[in-house]
């Protein structure tokens, strides 16, 4: 299990993306449109999320790499998370949003 990302809810992608690139030096790996980008933040990947792909409610939340998304949701619950959404299909992963017994928002995902 690791950290795979930390994300960012942001109004317009492209905006963003020159802001962190352009502000901090940080080299983009990936964009999708005014969807999604990432962003490599010296071996963290800081992920920006558009309005389409904003899962937590506009609060920043770190995203874990997960083997399987199911299983890490039901130990997640077990442990005393609250499940908001999913599991999910996306295009690039199956995703599914948690609160944490304090009410911060956390990603779990495995890429497909």
């Amino acid at each position: 299990m690791k950290i795979g990302n930390v994300l960012y809810p942001v109004r317009d992608v492209d905006r963003a993306v020159a802001f962190y690139r352009d502000g901090l030096g940080l080299a983009v790996k990936f964009t999708d449109g005014g969807r999604f980008a990432a962003l490599d933040a010296g071996g963290t990947t800081f992920a920006l999320a558009g309005p389409a792909e904003d899962v937590t409610g506009g609060r920043p939340a770190a995203s874990f790499k997960v083997p399987d998304v199911r299983s890490a949701v039901e130990r997640l619950t077990a442990a005393g998370a609250r499940l908001v959404g999913g599991p999910d299909e996306g295009p690039h992963e199956t995703r599914a949003v948690l609160c944490d017994p304090d009410g911060n928002p956390l990603v779990v995902y495995a890429p497909h």
